[in-house]
């Protein structure tokens, strides 16, 4: 069982990078180049192998879900600092 988690952690990472890989053959609105999808790639295998490492090591399922919750948090701020730079971004003239 526990391979098996890591093979679906493998496929749905497949399965998301290609959803703008798709987007990319019919919309000029998503432009992404070979350095995205590996940094995209890189930032949704290391989630998806420390998601597995938690299920496997923290048995209260209290810690489980804070652990997870937190992550899956960092997560999604580094995704949109990827995307669009909101948090580093200074001033114009500052």
């Amino acid at each position: 069982m526990k391979n098996k988690r890591l093979y679906i952690i493998l496929a749905v990472i497949g399965i998301i990078l290609l959803i703008p890989l798709v987007a990319m053959q019919f919309t000029e609105a998503v432009n992404w180049s070979l350095l995205d999808f590996i940094a995209a790639g890189l930032l949704l295998l290391a989630t998806g192998f420390m998601l597995e490492i938690i299920l496997r090591k923290v048995k209260s399922t209290k810690f489980r879900i804070a652990i997870c919750l937190a992550l899956l948090i960092l997560f999604i701020l580094i995704w949109t600092e990827l995307a669009v730079g909101i948090f580093g971004t200074p001033l114009a003239g500052s």
